[in-house]
Formats: C-alpha cells, structure tokens, sequence
C-alpha cells in the first residue's frame, strides 16, 4: 500500500455545553417568543473524523465510535434508518454527502449523558460543524446550529427548543433573543476579566447523581402551554430573568445574578413542582447552608440532571459545600467547568 493511500485527512471539532440558563422554555414553539442568557462552559463536546483517502476498497464505509458508551460499529452505504445512536446517524444524514466517501467518527463529552446541560446538541453541533468541511461551501456557527435544531425536530420529530444548539454555536457568556420560533438573534455578553474570573470561579455544575428523565411531566407541561388560547403568563417570570440575568452580567453584580437564579428556579417549579426534584431541592438547602447566591436547576428541569450554584464569595465555603455534597448522596458530584470565550471550532489535520 502507497503512503498517499495510507494518509488520512483528520478533521476536529469542539462546542461547548451550557449551564444556568436563564429563560429556559421561551426558546420553544409553543412560547412564540423567549430570551435565554446561558453560558458556554468546558468540557467540550469532542469529534474528530478521520477521512479515507487514496485507494480503499470500502468506498461509502462509514464508521461510528461513540467513546462514551464503548460502541463502535458501521453504517451502510445510503442508509436511511437510524438505529443504535439516531441523534448521530440523522446528523450523518441530513449533511448529504457523497455516498463514496468513507470515514470515521469517533465522538466523547466528559459531561455525563442526560446531565441536562445541552450535551446532545454540543455533540449535534461539533459533528455537522467537522462534516461541514466535506461540503462545498461553508455553514456559519448560526447555520449549524439551525441545521442541528432541525435534526432533532425534522430527522428525529423530538421537542426541542434552540438554546441548546445556540450556545453550542457560539459559546461565552450567550444572550439569546427568539422573536419568532425558531428564529433569534444571538449576542455574547463581552465582560471585564475580573467579572469573568469571578464567575468561573464561583459557579459551579452539581450532578445530581442520574440520567435527566422528563417522563411524563414535560409533556404535561407542554400539554397546558400549547392548547389554543392557552394562558401562558407562566412563562413571563423565565423571559424576565433572562433580560435581568443579562443586566446583571454587564454591571458585574453577582448578588443579582444569583437572585435571577432563584426566580428563574421558582419560575420552573410554577409550572410543575417536580421540575424542582427532590434531590435539587437538598443540594439547594445544603447550598444555602454554605452561603450560596443562587441556584438554577439546569435545562428544562425534572428527576437527575444538574444545579448550577453561584457560590459565596469565600472560598473555603465553595469548597465545605463540595465536601459536604456526597452526604446527601453519593451519586452527586461536581463536575469541573470553566468559562468557554468560544464556541465551536473546527480545524483540519493530517493523521
């Protein structure tokens, strides 16, 4: 075999997860209209591809590795069902590629699965970002993010807001407007470094310990929001505390960042109290307790997922408040995070 047909193109690509996002369920159909503050955090989402190129005989081969959950396996060519991982194999899909082309995909994310911080659409949003560079022409981070929103909702036919997809796009601390679903504009709060190191320091991503289930009240939720005439007055307090979120952020004052948290908290458990679960209710009780700011019970709320907590300025206290977590439940745990200033990147190599 020659070296060109050994060589293979290698293409990477990275975007972040989110956490604390504001405005959580206006960035959805049946809210028309909504605001988000959100803030794109590491551990990235992670693809790389490896291209085939040069002479093979397994033209249109493509290969899935999801790192995560140990599965490695092959797509026919031209397929058209989706099986093992849908979300994958329907990005895979709607890029339309050349039914020749054989490559590779292996993809990983630290961030624990149904961690309710936006890992599906980071994963999403890396993977058609890396295959975008098999196409002609170039997609914008924003026509990415559309196209990952119409995976899930036209490939896949899930609910699926656009924050997600959005901050994964475009990452920092992320402010999001939809004036008419799923169309938004999306600006980067830019912040003094001493705001931005204070936030990185003092907030953190509690896992509380399983895999986020919506079960059946989401869709009861949703089931009240979405009736014809439908009084969704619920969902004013969520949009307030993305715009308030946002003034908070640009004046640099923490103490009202932490109460657009809490009524953004509150806000959910309006529209259900078990959005609110019990285990978020005591980690919330063992934050207060540790002198906590805020607390936002991540993405859409319900059993597992996570908490963002802003913490007390003081850091001893940060830290007796993670010691003091696994007495709650061993299964809860912080998982580190830092402040994204980018979203996704994409970048080519030789391997």
């Amino acid at each position: 075999m020659s070296e060109a047909s050994r060589r293979r193109r290698v293409i990477n690509a990275v975007a972040p997860i989110r956490i604390c996002d504001l405005g959580g369920w206006t960035d959805t159909w049946f809210a028309e209209t909504g605001a988000v503050l959100n803030f794109g955090v590491y551990p990235y989402a992670e693809v790389q591809v490896y291209v085939s190129e040069g002479d093979t005989t397994d033209k249109g081969r493509i290969t899935i590795h999801a790192e995560n959950f140990g599965e490695r396996y092959d797509l026919e060519p031209g397929f058209s069902e989706y099986g093992r991982h849908p979300l994958l194999e329907a990005s895979i899909d709607i890029m339309g590629l050349p039914e020749r082309l054989s490559f590779e995909v292996n993809l990983y994310s630290a961030a624990p699965a149904g961690c309710s911080t936006g890992t599906s659409a980071s994963v999403s949003v890396a993977l058609l970002g890396a295959l975008d560079l098999l196409t002609q022409g170039r997609r914008t981070p924003h026509e990415i993010a559309a196209l990952a929103h119409r995976v899930e909702t036209e490939k896949l036919g899930l609910q699926c807001g656009i924050q997600d997809q959005l901050c994964a796009a475009y990452g920092g601390i992320c402010f999001i407007e939809m004036f008419n679903y799923p169309h938004a504009s999306v600006s980067q709060l830019y912040v003094p470094n001493s705001t931005w190191w204070e936030l990185e320091r003092r907030l953190l991503l509690v896992y509380l310990g399983r895999t986020h289930s919506s079960s059946d009240v989401h869709g009861q939720v949703i089931d009240r929001l979405d009736r014809e005439g439908a009084d969704k007055s619920a969902l004013e307090p969520l949009r307030q505390a993305a715009y308030a979120g946002k003034h908070a952020v640009y004046a640099g004052d923490l103490e009202a960042l932490g109460r657009c948290m809490i009524a953004n908290t509150e806000a959910q458990a309006a529209l259900h109290p078990a959005l609110v679960s019990d285990g978020a209710r005591a980690a919330i009780e063992l934050a207060k307790e540790h002198g906590a700011w805020g607390w936002k019970v991540n993405g859409a709320g319900g059993e597992g997922g996570s908490l963002t907590v802003l913490c007390a300025p003081e850091g001893e206290r940060k830290r007796a408040f993670i010691d003091a977590l696994p007495s709650l439940n061993p299964a809860f745990q912080v998982i580190p995070t830092y402040l994204s200033r980018m979203g996704l990147r994409r970048w080519e190599t030789e391997g």
